[in-house]
């Protein structure tokens, strides 16, 4: 892949999910806060960006989204097909629920 290529992909990606995050905000603010891993006060941020904002911040090179799940345990978990999935999944949303959310810093 090119250099110009992964850029493209990840201004998509980017704008994707900001697109995504803004409407599950705007939608239901407490479960897209749970859903996204965000403090309340990035759920406000992101709603009240402009198309235009949002445009910009995709334009960056950089992911603005990242995987939240640093453990190995609960990668295992949500990767784990073998096992009673629907269990999985809940022991998974209880293990990550109980991390503190992070917020992003400017």
């Amino acid at each position: 892949m090119q250099i110009n290529q992964i850029h493209e992909e990840i201004r998509e990606t980017n704008l994707s999910y900001m697109l995504l995050a803004q409407q599950m905000i705007q939608s239901d603010k407490v479960a897209a806060i749970f859903r996204l891993g965000v403090s309340e006060e990035m759920a406000n941020l992101i709603s009240g960006l402009s198309p235009a904002q949002i445009l910009k911040m995709a334009d960056s090179n950089m992911m603005l989204c990242r995987f939240r799940f640093d453990e190995r345990l609960m990668l295992n978990m949500i990767t784990d097909f073998n096992k009673d999935r629907m269990m999985s999944q809940a022991h998974t949303t209880i293990l990550m629920t109980a991390q503190p959310v992070e917020a992003l810093a400017a």
